[in-house]
């Protein structure tokens, strides 16, 4: 039956509308899932002497951060991993065994390419522990305890998956345990480092992680199975209504009305409130940049790029899928008249005021200085004068279906990108540097700052021109948009 299964997947894996079209973007990301492979793989093998060169112990050293690095793949899989499942619905009504399917269902995500990547570090990193005269036996406990750890977080993601604010949690705690131990308030890995170090040196605390495992496999099966109905688990749930008239912003006319469905589908849906607290977290992007921690970004061009980020993480986040946030009524809206200018200036208004409500609240960047926070000013410029509009063309060209109801994929979705997408955003933070270049090498700071400033200026003065052509390539797209937002695949 399995081997059925595999042959049905790869048939829908072949007849996807989006196969044909995107091939290219496929072969795009199967090199980036090379390179970041090779990049594991080096330090892997790399890491254990690195760490000597710097007269540290690399098995000690690694256990110390493990819970890190524990942490922040649960985060990356929270955000980014999909789970895999199988068209279910259709096979309910076949007489195979719901134990059969959901095995299945959970087998395709232990083949997941977030759970292979790790053999490429820690594979590699413990052939060199051997190497090195390691005890062989205590390094093989060791790795299948960090990977019994690591489909732990596998399996955690598929039941935490639908579960509100998780994300923010998670990212919350990253944050104060780093925090509290860069400060030496509070180091964490004290009380992680004995059970890491314990899983090489004692043998038989190896079982306490796989029995870990064995326990959310068989709670991951159970839930999937005892909802395994089509008036269960798979039906959609209601919820209560509620209603808001938000009648204030009546006064405004077509683009109140645009604006109030904008407000609403913002408070009351997963990926739009996914999207907030990404928005959020992008205020406090700075702080990487400004506190002189990182040497690498201690230089002013990198601040006029956090600069754009702090201000503009609404502007991001929400602005790349727009007008993907109304898919699914997308070709209801297209059968009335509505008048498109006036559906691209609530969006952009929406974006305007996201990016002013960022630049007040980042104020607390003053703390580093009055220049640093005219940075971010600067770049609120840039971003309502240049980007904001940029982020409109682009979505002319992106046609992602969003499912509101997921949290999935809020920082974007590979079918999103295509190459007149990547050549738009390029002018978003490479055009500001640039101009800030220019700035600093004729004369000073100061002058680089006005320059992107005054690029900002110059296009919310074009900004009628600007919209004009806009809403003719959103004409020109807008059978194309409809047919994709049809499929499924």
């Amino acid at each position: 039956m399995f081997k059925r299964f595999l042959y049905l997947e790869w048939k829908a894996f072949f007849r996807s509308a989006s196969f044909a079209s995107n091939l290219a973007l496929k072969i795009l990301m199967g090199f980036i899932a090379v390179y970041f492979t090779l990049v594991f793989l080096a330090l892997g093998i790399g890491a254990f002497y690195i760490l000597k060169k710097m007269n540290l112990e690399p098995l000690v050293t690694v256990n110390k951060f493990l819970i890190y690095y524990f942490l922040g793949d649960i985060i990356f899989r929270l955000l980014l991993q999909k789970i895999p499942v199988m068209n279910i619905r259709p096979l309910l009504i076949f007489p195979i065994k719901k134990s059969i399917i959901v095995h299945f269902s959970l087998g395709k995500t232990v083949l997941s390419f977030f759970n292979f990547l790790h053999a490429f570090f820690f594979v590699p990193f413990s052939l060199v522990l051997i190497y090195e005269g390691y005890d062989v036996s205590s390094v093989i406990l060791w790795h299948i305890a960090l990977f019994s750890l690591i489909y732990t977080n596998n399996f955690l993601n598929i039941l935490l998956n639908n579960k509100d604010n998780l994300l923010g949690i998670f990212l919350a705690v990253l944050a104060v345990i780093a925090g509290l131990q860069y400060y030496n308030l509070f180091d964490i890995t004290s009380y992680t480092v004995p059970f890491f170090d314990g899983l090489f040196h004692t043998k038989w605390l190896f079982l306490l992680p796989v029995l870990i495992l064995i326990g959310l496999y068989y709670v991951s099966f159970n839930y999937f199975k005892n909802n395994l109905y089509l008036d269960a688990g798979l039906s959609k749930k209601d919820e209560i209504a509620k209603t808001e008239n938000l009648t204030w912003l009546n006064q405004f006319g077509t683009l109140g009305t645009f604006l109030k469905n904008d407000i609403k589908l913002i408070k009351r849906n997963k990926r739009s409130k996914t999207t907030i607290g990404l928005s959020v977290m992008f205020l406090f992007y700075g702080l990487l940049f400004f506190s002189n921690g990182i040497e690498a970004y201690n230089n002013p061009y990198m601040h006029i790029f956090a600069g754009i980020f702090v201000s503009g993480g609404f502007l991001i986040t929400f602005g790349q899928f727009v007008p993907s946030w109304d898919s699914a009524y997308y070709s209801l809206m297209m059968t009335q008249n509505i008048p498109y200018k006036g559906y691209l200036n609530s969006k952009w208004w929406l974006m305007v005021i996201g990016t002013f409500i960022a630049t007040v609240i980042a104020s607390f960047y003053l703390y580093f200085g009055w220049h640093v926070y005219l940075t971010i000013v600067v770049g609120a410029i840039y971003n309502i004068g240049i980007n904001s509009h940029l982020v409109l063309l682009g979505g002319a060209y992106t046609k992602t279906p969003i499912d509101l109801s997921s949290g999935k994929g809020a920082f974007g979705d590979k079918k999103a990108f295509n190459v007149k997408t990547i050549f738009i955003s390029l002018p978003q933070l490479g055009l500001p540097v640039f101009l800030y270049w220019v700035g600093t090498s004729l004369a000073n700071a100061n002058v680089g700052l006005a320059l992107v400033a005054i690029a900002g200026i110059i296009g919310f003065a074009l900004r009628n021109p600007a919209f004009s052509l806009i809403e003719k390539i959103y004409k020109s797209e807008k059978y194309a948009t409809i047919e994709a937002y049809k499929q499924k695949g």
